[in-house]
């Protein structure tokens, strides 16, 4: 049995642009064994302060409107402007391995050869809304890697008001106990 990687040596080089670390980590966020579910609390409990700067967007759509073509050419048009681009492609999981089909990933092709952007398929693993149980962690692990533009691909209309929410942190200020964002 393999131990587990360090937090601290995994954050690091995330913070350094590995992408074969990030790829790993999100795998571990991912995950559904307590064991990596601790250690990626820790992983992104650590790299938590590198994120929140980035600009994040959800695209979505009924199947076959264009997501994939559109996300190709906005963020081929986003590196080429300077912009590291992150995409999270919430894809259908396979009924078999529950896992990623990677259909988005193919109809990606310039993004995916892009040394700029980074295309993440992950499984939607039946869960509800659109986006899968981790995006938000992995869009946390992707801007501490230095994205700074995070488009994430929803396979289906959304409640757009559950959707942001999802993806907003609040906090509550202490002097007068309203949230804000």
């Amino acid at each position: 049995m393999r131990a587990l990687p360090d937090p601290a040596q995994l954050a690091e080089a995330i913070r350094s642009g590995d992408r074969a670390v990030l790829a790993r980590a999100i795998t571990l966020v991912e995950s559904t064994k307590p064991d990596h579910q601790a250690l990626a609390r820790q992983l992104v409990q650590i790299l938590l302060p590198e994120t929140g700067r980035a600009i994040r967007i959800g695209i979505t759509g009924v199947p076959g409107a264009g997501k994939s073509t559109t996300i190709d050419t906005f963020g081929s048009n986003l590196t080429a402007a300077g912009h590291r681009v992150a995409v999270l492609a919430v894809d259908p999981s396979s009924s078999r391995t529950g896992g990623s089909i990677l259909g988005d990933k193919t109809r990606m092709a310039r993004l995916v050869n892009d040394d700029h952007a980074y295309v993440r398929p992950s499984p939607s693993s039946g869960t509800l809304g659109g986006v899968a149980a981790k995006t938000r962690e992995t869009m946390l692990l992707c801007e501490a890697a230095g994205f700074d533009v995070i488009l994430v691909e929803c396979g289906r209309r959304l409640p757009l008001p559950n959707t942001a929410r999802r993806f907003t942190s609040w906090r509550r200020s202490p002097s007068s106990g309203r949230r804000r964002c």
